[in-house]
């Protein structure tokens, strides 16, 4: 399969997420302790694991939809899980999110849907905001959609242009949240060539949610797994020296989807 790694060694990256001694928990109820991980700047960094595990909730710690139970979040210099409202407030602008549906507004145009950021935190005109959108959408193979609706073009293409908005003020960082769900493997892999490409051309760090075998093969170089029995991660690098060295039965299983003997790890959680 291919790798991510685009020949570059990235051992000498610097840090660009920290999370250190993280507990996620809903009350009372512990979802996830005591995780420790380090994305690097560039990196396409997997969050992964079976069904109920807390993929979804880790990111949303990162990106501050929820708080920490205890531990703490660094993004470089910054703690951002201490930060004051104002400094976070300015760390958030640096991040772009794409959501598991899009998250389009049907009522505007892929190139109104790109611009709404814009508009709201820039200074642009109306027309250098369409001018950004137009080139948002044809960095993501989208070229001549601008006055497209979200209901006139496939759920791969809607995919691509919630991508596209997740870009609109280049951020150092983008999330993605099980992008491929819903899509076909056709659209599937093209979605993963793209993430590619975007990182080789913008330089992003990168942090996806997903249990896509496929995916997590050809794109990540760094990942973290969450095990639901434990509650604890029982794993952290990259898929490909987990596949080959790791020793424990449930990061094989996940990664053979059982093929190796045993039950086949869990889809969503």
């Amino acid at each position: 399969m291919a790798t991510s790694t685009n020949g570059e060694n990235r051992s000498s990256a610097e840090p660009h997420i920290i999370v250190r001694n993280l507990t996620m928990a809903y009350g009372s109820f512990v979802l996830m302790r005591d995780l420790n991980f380090v994305v690097k700047r560039g990196d396409i960094f997997i969050i992964m694991g079976g069904s109920g595990c807390g993929k979804s909730t880790l990111l949303r710690h990162l990106i501050g939809l929820k708080e920490p139970a205890t531990g703490e979040i660094i993004y470089g210099d910054i703690n951002f899980t201490r930060a004051e409202p104002e400094q976070r407030e300015r760390l958030l602008r640096r991040f772009g999110i794409l959501y598991q549906s899009g998250a389009l507004w049907s009522s505007m145009t892929l190139a109104e849907n790109i611009g709404l950021p814009l508009g709201e935190f820039t200074d642009l005109t109306p027309a250098q905001i369409r001018e950004i959108a137009a080139l948002k959408l044809a960095l993501v193979g989208l070229k001549g959609f601008e006055d497209f609706y979200p209901n006139q073009i496939s759920g791969g293409m809607q995919k691509r242009a919630g991508l596209a908005r997740a870009m609109a003020l280049d951020p150092d960082i983008l999330f993605f949240d099980e992008p491929s769900a819903g899509l076909d493997p056709i659209s599937s892999r093209l979605l993963d060539d793209l993430i590619l490409e975007l990182r080789a051309n913008l330089g992003a760090t990168i942090v996806v949610v997903t249990h896509e075998l496929a995916s997590i093969f050809t794109i990540a170089n760094n990942s973290v797994f969450l095990d639901a029995e434990s509650r604890v991660q029982i794993a952290t690098g990259d898929p490909h020296d987990m596949l080959a060295n790791s020793k424990d039965p449930r990061v094989r299983r996940f990664l053979t989807r059982g093929q190796e003997g045993g039950d086949s790890a869990g889809s969503h959680g």
